[in-house]
């Protein structure tokens, strides 16, 4: 009754200015007003001049919005810069996998302890199916892929490779598109993951702490937090 009240009392206005729209997609998007994953339309509109209920005259586009199927509130398309809460949890679950695997590419996977520490972040973060056997395979298989980890061009597990930038390309990859999402505690969780597993075999490796100081700058942790949160989980072990 409401809505066809409003429809009628916008169709006896004398002359005014209507935006007519148009939709030009749809897809998936995290709501603000829903607060959830919601469908939407992507839409277009030009305004017209409305005389008696007719549109005649062109006033114009205006910005592309994308209105949400369930609530109809429009947004600017900037919203769809936002993952939804499924790609949101997908690129976590892979931030911590990937730091996890480059502390062990540093650091090496000897030790019994440093091995349960990874498996346990990577457990956590999502991957609840993985153990030591399947981190020792990706360990190899990368390890297999000259110039993509410390040390594999030269065979020293103590310093990065050659050109220094491999492993920070890979870390950058998984976390840079995070980490504007992310909560600056959120950030620091994912660096603590990675210097509890570099440190459960005793102090940090020049490579791990390499990797580490890596991974503070992709996730946009300034370099004098970073050294602090090492050393604090330095400490506490």
């Amino acid at each position: 009754m409401v809505h066809a009240r409003a429809h009628r009392d916008r169709d006896r206005c004398v002359v005014g200015v209507r935006t007519l729209w148009r939709t030009v997609g749809d897809g998936e998007f995290f709501c603000p007003d829903c607060g959830g994953d919601r469908n939407y339309r992507r839409r277009t509109g030009r305004r017209r001049i409305v005389v008696l209920g007719l549109p005649l005259l062109p006033r114009g586009p205006v910005a592309p919005v994308v209105e949400c199927a369930a609530c109809a509130t429009r947004f600017g398309t900037e919203v769809l810069d936002h993952p939804t809460t499924t790609r949101f949890s997908a690129m976590l679950r892979d931030a911590v996998h990937t730091v996890a695997l480059a502390v062990l590419a540093a650091g090496g996977t000897e030790a019994t302890a440093v091995r349960q520490v990874a498996v346990s972040a990577v457990r956590a973060a999502g991957f609840a199916d993985c153990d030591e056997g399947q981190l020792l395979a990706l360990i190899e298989a990368l390890a297999a892929d000259t110039g993509r980890l410390p040390g594999a061009a030269t065979g020293e597990r103590d310093g990065l490779d050659p050109c220094g930038t491999a492993l920070a390309i890979e870390l950058h990859e998984a976390l840079e598109p995070l980490a504007p999402h992310l909560a600056p505690t959120g950030r620091e969780a994912i660096l603590l993951q990675g210097a509890r597993i570099a440190v459960a075999d005793g102090p940090y490796r020049p490579a791990e702490r390499a990797v580490l100081e890596t991974v503070g700058r992709a996730l946009m942790i300034c370099p004098d937090d970073t050294s602090r949160l090492l050393a604090a989980t330095r400490a506490a072990f």
